[in-house]
């Protein structure tokens, strides 16, 4: 299974069953194949390539890293994405009520400004993704922007005196939406789309020091690339003598980070150009939100390199 299996192996779940030529099982996997599908449409390429590089080009400056969602550990977009979800679901709710029109239509406006920022933040996310995501991305977007469209134009038709005209439009809206989220989540789980790569690590290393290698081996100011059983390590001795070990794979989408540069205490990940201290492998720059795990190390008296990961289970 290599870098992501664990120690212990999940439980399988068999999907087939009575009826498997039908029904709601075959369904439910028509579905997950159509979903899968939208990775392999080389041709939005297309709209994704431009769309790509004007995102990446917007001057954001230090707010890219706050919509990314450094500050907090993780994206933001998720976070935000709960302000214009979570009224427009009430704004439903309100329409099935006599005489909740009104609040309805406020709610309805107060979805489609806060839907603003969560789309930025997706943007921003999306732009540091590979091919097939980038694909999937830019459909859950179209989709969502469709829904705010239908959801402006609720609000406005109400002003003008239209409320069923307005109450139809938002329920398509919701419906759009619910299509655009069920995209989200395959982006995040199917697609492993802002999750950290690294966070298995701590089940694959066994506890205790484990040797990769001889002091000798590993130049100065240079990323050496070793295997830790299934786990790949990044190497970096210092100077003075002193070494460097983190683990070698990116915790935003698993960049080689052996192929980065290394200088000023950090090393860049080759890929998406998140930067990680070697220190304590805090992220300190680009789109990782994650810190990279980093080992302790010891060497011993023949000059053998020994490292521990502190958090192993």
């Amino acid at each position: 299974m290599g870098f992501l299996s664990a120690k212990l192996a999940p439980v399988g779940v068999d999907s087939s069953g009575p009826g498997d030529g039908g029904g709601p099982g075959a369904r439910a996997r028509a579905l997950l194949k159509a979903l899968d599908a939208l990775g392999e449409v080389k041709q939005l390429d297309k709209i994704t390539g431009p769309l790509r590089k004007a995102v990446r080009a917007l001057p954001l400056g230090p707010y890219r890293a706050v919509l990314q969602g450094r500050p907090i550990g993780h994206p933001l977009h998720p976070v935000l994405v709960q302000v214009p979800i979570g009224a427009w679901s009430s704004a439903a709710v309100l329409d099935l009520v006599p005489g909740g029109g009104r609040n309805a239509r406020l709610l309805v406006g107060i979805g489609v400004v806060s839907a603003v920022p969560a789309a930025w933040a997706g943007w921003v996310d999306w732009a540091e993704q590979p091919e097939r995501q980038l694909r999937t991305g830019v459909v859950h977007a179209a989709s969502n922007g469709v829904a705010i469209g239908l959801y402006a134009g609720s609000w406005a038709v109400r002003g003008r005196g239209r409320p069923v005209l307005g109450r139809l439009l938002a329920f398509a809206g919701l419906s759009v939406a619910g299509v655009g989220g069920m995209i989200g989540g395959h982006l995040a789980f199917r697609q492993a789309v802002g999750s950290n790569k690294t966070e298995p690590v701590d089940h694959l290393v066994e506890p205790g020091w484990h040797t990769v290698g001889g002091a000798s081996e590993f130049p100065e100011g240079q990323g050496v690339r070793r295997m830790l059983g299934e786990v790949p390590l990044l190497v970096v001795r210092e100077p003075d003598g002193g070494f460097h070990v983190l683990v070698d794979r990116c915790s935003h989408m698993a960049g080689p980070l052996s192929q980065g540069k290394v200088a000023d205490g950090c090393v860049e990940c080759p890929w998406h150009g998140s930067v990680f201290r070697l220190t304590d492998g805090q992220n300190v720059g680009g789109p990782a939100t994650a810190p990279q795990p980093t080992f302790e190390t010891r060497l011993r008296e023949d000059g053998t390199l020994e490292v521990r990961l502190p958090g192993a289970v």
